[in-house]
């Protein structure tokens, strides 16, 4: 009885939102001119506000052709049941980071059921913001705007679209549930400094499949709160690899649990797989822990895989301790490739919270070029190694 009242309860929300009306709105409509000089912040709010008040199914629908657009939030909550933002064209941000007061180019805020799709372009123009991106080396360095950032969204959907030359990163995900990233093209220079290619933070079930990365730092990056996250059938390179963290800096932080990678491919990046924590004392423990990394290949990739305690990017940290972050139930399984360096696996542990449970199954990383053997190094970790083992990482 209960089974069938459930399926007579679903087939009464489809027919109801098969009935609900949709309605394109056009930005051209409102005004918007597709001339690479104007700028259509306003027409785009316009439009966004129409369709986001739509008692239906609303769409945002942006042409083909190259629209000027300076930072922009498009904010719900809707009263539209599903919003659609439709890129056709070419977005392009104004050129220069002075005109930025904000951590973001293009924002969407407390929205339900949004889809960004429609493959077109966001070239964020950051070529002469680069040079002033040194926040590894100094504190008070101005923020760069991330080219999309969804904050709130809940039952999201971002797919067939390119992000190029980001003034920050491309793709910011936070505080945001049940969000898909698929079928995207990232990319920016190998030497463009911090701009990670999706950074997730603060998030839960977030899926991220078949992108090409290729970007100036993390292809992926998990951060505070991040949990229930699968990538699958990544390609990243040039960049840094895919990463948890950084973590531990800061009191408040949460703890990053349950991550999947699997089926992912890195080609000449600094690091494959890291996992990197602040050698910092905090208040509260902080955990990182059930990772499973699957089915990798390597490419002439330098530290293939590796966990960092004493993670400190401009290696000028002063009074280190050991990191306060517990790292445990972490898999390795089936990595093979090729590392550029003479480090294969490099578990650099926390003595005052060693490694838990870190499993290594049928690692196989040669040198680039074929010649010799890689080297290993581990500290502070317990754990166990099964089949294959190239380099070996489990002593004693």
């Amino acid at each position: 009885m209960i089974r069938w009242m459930l399926l007579i309860l679903f087939s009464l929300i489809f027919i109801a939102e098969a009935r609900l009306e949709s309605k394109v709105f056009n930005v051209k409509s409102y005004g918007a001119v597709a001339n690479g000089n104007t700028d259509n912040s306003v027409a785009f709010l316009k439009a966004w506000n129409d369709a986001c008040n739509w008692n239906g199914k609303a769409q945002v629908f942006i042409p083909k052709g190259t629209y000027m657009l300076n930072s922009i939030v498009f904010k719900g909550p809707c009263k539209a049941f599903r919003m659609g933002f439709v890129i056709k064209g070419i977005l392009k941000a104004p050129p220069y980071p002075s005109l930025f007061n904000t951590d973001k180019w293009i924002g969407f805020l407390y929205v339900n059921k949004l889809t960004l799709s429609g493959g077109g372009t966001l070239d964020g123009q950051g070529a002469s913001s680069w040079p002033h991106n040194n926040c590894n080396k100094d504190p008070h360095c101005p923020t760069l705007p991330i080219t999309v950032r969804f904050d709130f969204i809940n039952n999201g959907k971002i797919h067939d679209l390119k992000s190029i030359n980001p003034k920050g990163g491309h793709f910011m995900i936070f505080g945001s549930e049940n969000v898909k990233l698929e079928r995207l093209k990232i990319s920016a220079p190998g030497d463009s400094p911090n701009t990670d290619g999706i950074k997730i933070g603060e998030s839960n079930n977030i899926n991220i499949t078949s992108a090409t990365i290729a970007t100036g730092d993390d292809c992926i990056a998990m951060i505070s709160g991040a949990k229930n996250i699968t990538i699958f059938g990544v390609h990243c390179g040039p960049g840094h690899g895919i990463s948890v963290g950084s973590l531990g800096k800061n009191d408040g932080e949460k703890d990053v649990q349950n991550i999947v990678v699997k089926n992912c491919t890195f080609s000449g990046t600094s690091n494959g797989l890291r996992i990197k924590t602040w050698a910092a004392s905090l208040s509260k423990p902080l955990r990182a822990s059930n990772f499973l990394f699957q089915d990798i290949f390597m490419d002439k990739v330098f530290s293939p895989i590796i966990i960092d305690q004493a993670y400190c990017p401009s290696h000028g940290c002063s009074n280190q301790v050991a990191s306060s972050v517990q790292i445990s139930d972490v898999t390795y399984k089936n990595i093979k490739g090729s590392g550029s360096s003479e480090i294969g696996v490099e578990l650099n542990c926390s003595k005052r919270k060693p490694c838990q449970n870190i499993t290594r199954v049928d690692i196989n990383l040669r040198p680039y070029g074929g010649k010799g053997q890689l080297k290993s190094l581990s500290s502070f970790v317990n754990g166990a190694c099964y089949g294959q083992q190239i380099p070996p990482s489990c002593v004693g």
